[in-house]
C-alpha cells in the first residue's frame, strides 16, 4: 500500500512523468544500496522471502524460488544484490549486445497507467558485452542463478548476427548461469527474422559449438541455452521454432517478449496507445499465457518454459506455472505493484504447496 500511494506517485512525477528518467533514478539508488550491506539486510528482512518448498533445479541450477527478475529492468547488472535481497529467485540481465550502443531516441519508455502497461522501443541501450563481463567478474558471488539475454548489436547486419552473438557469448561464458538468445525484440530492426526456421538453426548450432568448444576449454560444463520469443508467431511458427530448438536441443524457452498487438487498451489516449514499440503488462497476459500454455501441450512438458508477460500478482503467476511454466519472471508487474511483488507471489505459491 505504502508504494502505491506514496512511493509510485512520486516515481511517476518524477522528471515531469519522464518514465525511463525515474527508472535511471530508481536503478542509481538500488545501485547504491547493492554496495551496502546494512542496505541489504534492511531490504532482505522487509521484503525477501523463501520457503524451501519453492525451490526446483532446471539445467542443472539451484533456484530457491520460481520468480525471477526479467531482462530489460537491469541491463548492465549495475544492481545485483538487491534483487536477490528483494527475494527473486533468479536474475536476468541484459539484453547486451557485442558493441554498446546508446539505443533508439528518446522519448522511448511510455506508462500506460490505466491498463498497468508499458510501451517501450528502447531498441537495446547498453554498454556491451565486454563491460558487463567485467562487471560480473567484480561482483561478489549472488545467492541466486544469474542469466545473461544477448541480443544482435545494431550496427550489424543480419549476415553478420551469428558472430556477433557468439562473440557476446564468449566474453559473458564465465559469468553466466544460463544465457538467453534474445531474437524477439520489436526494437532492432529486421531482428525478429532470425527466429525463421534457417537462420534461427544456423545460429543455434553456432552457439552450441561455442558453447561446447568454451566448456571444454575451461573445464566446466556448458551453458544452458534459451531461446526467448515473441507473443506475434503464428501457431505454424512457433512450431517450426519449437522443432528448430529441438534440433539443436536448447535446454529451454522464454516466452514472451513485448507485443507489437494493441489489444486490451481500452482508456488509454490513443496517442499514447499509438505509441512505436513494444507492449508488456497486464494486456500481454492472456497471449503470452497461450503462448506457454500451447508450447507446454506441443513439448509434453519436456523443455523448461520460463512465463512473462503480464505477471501483476499471485494469480497470474499461478495461471502461468499451471499453464505449464516452470519459472515466471517479473518487469512491468513490479513498476506498478512495487518491490513486495516477488514477495506476495512466493507466500502465496508457499502457502498452495502446504494446501496440497
Amino acid at each position: 500500500m505504502l508504494y502505491k500511494q506514496v512511493v509510485r506517485p512520486i516515481l511517476f512525477r518524477l522528471r515531469h512523468g519522464d518514465a525511463e528518467g525515474a527508472h535511471e533514478c530508481t536503478l542509481a539508488l538500488l545501485a547504491l544500496a547493492s554496495r551496502s550491506r546494512a542496505a541489504l539486510r534492511v531490504i532482505a528482512l522487509a521484503y525477501g522471502y523463501q520457503h524451501p518448498a519453492l525451490a526446483r533445479s532446471l539445467f542443472g541450477l539451484r533456484f530457491p524460488n520460481p520468480v525471477g527478475l526479467a531482462a530489460g529492468m537491469d541491463k548492465d547488472g549495475v544492481a545485483l544484490a538487491v534483487w536477490a535481497a528483494l527475494g527473486f529467485g533468479f536474475i536476468e540481465v541484459g539484453t547486451v549486445t557485442w558493441q554498446a550502443q546508446p539505443g533508439n531516441p528518446r522519448p522511448r519508455l511510455f506508462r500506460l497507467p490505466q491498463r498497468e502497461a508499458l510501451i517501450n522501443r528502447m531498441g537495446f541501450n547498453n554498454g556491451g558485452a565486454v563491460a558487463l563481463a567485467a562487471r560480473l567478474a567484480a561482483s561478489p558471488p549472488l545467492s541466486v542463478p544469474l542469466g545473461v539475454s544477448i541480443g544482435k548489436s545494431r550496427a550489424t547486419s543480419l549476415e553478420g548476427a551469428v558472430e556477433d552473438y557468439r562473440a557476446s557469448f564468449r566474453v559473458l561464458f564465465d559469468h553466466a548461469g544460463y544465457v538467453a538468445i534474445n531474437v524477439s525484440s520489436p526494437n532492432t530492426p529486421g531482428l525478429r527474422t532470425l527466429q525463421d526456421r534457417a537462420q534461427l538453426g544456423e545460429l543455434l548450432a553456432a552457439l552450441g559449438r561455442e558453447n561446447i568448444a568454451l566448456a571444454a576449454r575451461r573445464g566446466t560444463a556448458p551453458r544452458p541455452i534459451l531461446v526467448k520469443i515473441a507473443p506475434d508467431l503464428s501457431e505454424p511458427a512457433l512450431l517450426e521454432l519449437l522443432e528448430v530448438c529441438a534440433e539443436q536441443r536448447v535446454a529451454g524457452i522464454i516466452a514472451t517478449n513485448t507485443t507489437l498487438a494493441r489489444d486490451g487498451l481500452e482508456g488509454v489516449p490513443t496517442s499514447l496507445a499509438s505509441e512505436p514499440g513494444g507492449l508488456s503488462g497486464r494486456p500481454l497476459a492472456a497471449r503470452a499465457l497461450a503462448v506457454v500454455a500451447l508450447l507446454a501441450r506441443e513439448t509434453g512438458g519436456r523443455l523448461p518454459i520460463i512465463g512473462v508477460g503480464g505477471i501483476a500478482g499471485p494469480d497470474d503467476a499461478c495461471r502461468m506455472l499451471d499453464a505449464g511454466a516452470t519459472l515466471v519472471q517479473l518487469y512491468t508487474g513490479l513498476v506498478y505493484e512495487g518491490p513486495g511483488l516477488p514477495g506476495r507471489i512466493n507466500r502465496s505459491l508457499a502457502r498452495r504447496v502446504k494446501e496440497t
